[in-house]
C-alpha cells in the first residue's frame, strides 16, 4: 500500500488531507459516514450520534476496552458536508458530486500533536480502504489496531518526511 495522505498545517494547526474520488453517488457515501451501522465497517471506534444537529454530543466506543470519549457534531450539511470534534481534535468530511454520478470526498484531520502525523495517516490510510470496500458492496469489520499495512503505510509516511515520533500503540 502507498501513503494517500498529505500533511499541512491549518491555521498554525497539524492536518492531514485525504481525497477519494467514488463510482457512487454523495448521498450513499454520505450514509457510510453518519450512520452508526455503516460507520462500523470502517471507522476505527463505534460512533453514536443520538441527533446530527450541530452541538449534539457523539460518544465513541472500542470494542477491547469500552470509552472512547467524546465529541461534538461541528457540522451535518447532507449530502456534502459531516465534521465532529473527538478529544479535542476534528474530522471533517465534504463531499462533491462529480459527473455520471461520482463523488469526491475531502477527509481532513485538524491534530493537536504534530508528531501524530505519520501514525494517525497510516491509520486514516487503512480506514479509508475499508471505507472504499464498504461503498463498493464488500464490507468487513474496521481496521482494529496495527497491521502489516499499517507498519508499510507507517514507514512510507516516515520515509516522506511526514511528523513522527508519538508513541504507537499496540
Amino acid at each position: 500500500m502507498n501513503p494517500t495522505g498529505s500533511y499541512l498545517e491549518i491555521d498554525g494547526r497539524p492536518a492531514l488531507r485525504f481525497v477519494r474520488e467514488y463510482q457512487h453517488p454523495a448521498e450513499r457515501v454520505f450514509v457510510l459516514l453518519t450512520d452508526p451501522d455503516e460507520l462500523a465497517h470502517w471507522f476505527p471506534a463505534r460512533l453514536e450520534a443520538p441527533t446530527w444537529s450541530a452541538g449534539a454530543t457523539v460518544t465513541f466506543s472500542f470494542e477491547a476496552d469500552g470509552d472512547g470519549g467524546t465529541g461534538t457534531v461541528l457540522a451535518h450539511e447532507p449530502p456534502h458536508r459531516v465534521a465532529f470534534s473527538w478529544d479535542g481534535e476534528e474530522l471533517w468530511f465534504t463531499l462533491e458530486s462529480l459527473r455520471d454520478g461520482r463523488s469526491r470526498l475531502t477527509f481532513t484531520h485538524l491534530m493537536d500533536e504534530r508528531e501524530a502525523a505519520s501514525r494517525n495517516a497510516a491509520g486514516w490510510d487503512v480506514c479509508l480502504e475499508a471505507l472504499t470496500a464498504a461503498i463498493d458492496g464488500t464490507p468487513g469489520t474496521a481496521p482494529d489496531g496495527r497491521s502489516p499495512d499499517w507498519e508499510e503505510l507507517y514507514e512510507g509516511y516516515v520515509a516522506a518526511g511526514v511528523p513522527s515520533g508519538a508513541a504507537i500503540p499496540g
